[in-house]
């Protein structure tokens, strides 16, 4: 029973719910291409003006993440000027903007139904759109659920927007798998080295109509998330900062108690008064440790994974792809769970270091499915199991260190490098993937690449969980004050 005396969880889960909704939408967003790519790269495969090579698929089907960059750089400077909240505003009409521009991207200035160079410009001009505001969420969502929650709940609260993202990429499964209902994804045939063509038995409304639909289903969450986002109050940390003492004391008192708010304002104020919002102020290594973070987070290989899902299972000939898409959609959820509850219980590192190393099986599974003859099974467990490792390990507790391992006086400027960072090579990894995948060599033909690139994410799993292992602190039960001296005593 929650008196007035200990705060409100109620108010404080409320705002929380809100603000994972930004996480929801992230994963809606970045996930949605797995079910439209096919269906895209077969409507722009009809150009006359220009050929639609696996290099362009592979951008296009990326495009987003050139917005997440761009977002996610600006999140320092619009968290620290315009706040949080209005952040996520400005966040959710993005969302709503790419989701209908995606939807049809013909609008105004183009003849609909009818694939061009300048068509593909603007399908990607929406896309970086919603990347932009999924850079925005990615950053910001976290950082505002860390700064509005108790020490003791921060990491699990946390922890819930990472379920929001997987669960979003759930609903989009699930919502393209409807979408598609009774139609098929086109068959693409190679006709030369750089060349494609869309089989005449193909179904031609997953190809002009099918891909819209799964694009634009996502203006329904968006429209929801940014007028709820109107409804939360502004972080306490952030209006403290900015020395709004007497809002954040009322906000800090409805969620923790008048007692406790006021020890925690004196410990918020205190930090403010050690170092001025220098980058550098606690050293390199807490920026190197973030960074890095973000970086081994993508460079495993997950999203390669997320995106193409359908494309993969349906190169193991285990099946409906998108069925199988679906169920590797609800192991992720319930193994995001497992970090949900456990992980304010056996901490940050624990987790990071054995979800690399069972992402490292799970890859070298894959890979060597690729070079011994072995039961399609084989390698659509390994997936799962890779998958799985991710969803308990990197995938929750990466934004939960980011969210938390940086001093105040700095967070706003070194989240959003560490996102950026991450959006970077988020990029970089699903951009090269169809082209490492489709790789051949001798009598392996594309099964080299099949192995290749796995064996490849497998030997970066190995190298993340000897940095976590090296570097990485553990920040289980600190206070985001904490880290001011943690940092300052490395330094």
């Amino acid at each position: 029973m929650n008196t007035n005396d200990q705060g409100s969880k109620l108010y404080l889960f409320s705002i929380v719910a809100v603000a994972v909704l930004g996480g929801l939408l992230f994963g809606y967003d970045t996930a949605v291409i797995s079910g439209a790519e096919k269906g895209l790269q077969a409507f722009f495969i009809g150009a006359r003006d220009f050929v639609y090579t696996d290099t362009i698929h592979g951008i296009t089907s990326s495009s987003a993440l050139i917005g997440c960059i761009i977002g996610s750089a600006l999140s320092g400077f619009l968290a620290s000027r315009l706040g949080r909240k209005p952040s996520l505003v400005f966040a959710g009409l993005l969302f709503l903007v790419s989701a209908l521009g995606s939807y049809y991207p013909e609008f105004f200035f183009f003849t609909y139904g009818t694939p061009s160079v300048e068509l593909l410009i603007a399908f990607n001009i929406y896309r970086i759109i919603g990347g932009v505001g999924v850079g925005l969420a990615s950053a910001i969502c976290p950082m505002y659920i860390a700064e509005v929650a108790p020490s003791n709940l921060r990491g699990t609260l946390v922890s819930w927007n990472q379920f929001a993202i997987i669960f979003g990429q759930l609903v989009v499964y699930f919502v393209n798998f409807l979408i598609l209902g009774e139609h098929t994804n086109p068959v693409i045939e190679k006709i030369g080295e750089t060349l494609y063509a869309v089989h005449q038995s193909s179904d031609m409304w997953t190809v002009q109509t099918g891909w819209r639909y799964m694009f634009g289903s996502e203006a329904f969450i968006a429209v929801i998330f940014t007028i709820l986002v109107c409804f939360v109050p502004e972080s306490p940390r952030y209006l403290a900062l900015i020395g709004k003492d007497t809002k954040a004391l009322t906000i800090l008192s409805r969620i923790n108690g008048p007692k406790a708010a006021a020890a925690i304002l004196d410990a918020i104020k205190s930090t403010v008064q050690v170092k001025t919002e220098k980058l550098f102020s606690f050293g390199i290594m807490v920026i190197f440790v973030g960074v890095m973070l973000s970086v081994f987070q993508q460079a495993v290989g997950i999203n390669a994974v997320l995106y193409y899902a359908p494309r993969i299972f349906d190169s193991m000939g285990m099946g409906n792809p998108m069925v199988q898409t679906v169920i590797m959609g609800i192991v992720n959820i319930v193994f995001t769970l497992v970090a949900v509850f456990t992980v304010e219980r056996l901490g940050r590192k624990p987790l990071l270091i054995w979800g690399s190393i069972g992402m490292a099986v799970g890859a070298v599974g894959v890979a060597l499915s690729n070079i011994v003859t072995m039961s399609p099974l084989v390698p659509v467990v390994s997936i799962m199991v890779y998958s799985a490792s991710f969803m308990f390990s990197w995938g929750p507790i990466c934004w939960v260190l980011i969210s938390e391992i940086f001093p105040n006086t700095i967070r706003s400027a070194a989240v959003a490098i560490a996102v950026a960072f991450q959006w970077i090579f988020n990029f970089i990894v699903s951009s090269t993937f169809v082209p490492l995948y489709n790789m051949s060599m001798g009598d392996m033909g594309d099964k080299f690449g099949h192995c290749f690139v796995y064996a490849m994410y497998g030997a970066i799993c190995i190298i993340a969980a000897i940095f976590v292992y090296r570097l990485i602190p553990e920040t289980k039960g600190k206070s985001l004050e904490d880290m001011t001296q943690l940092w300052l005593s490395k330094k």
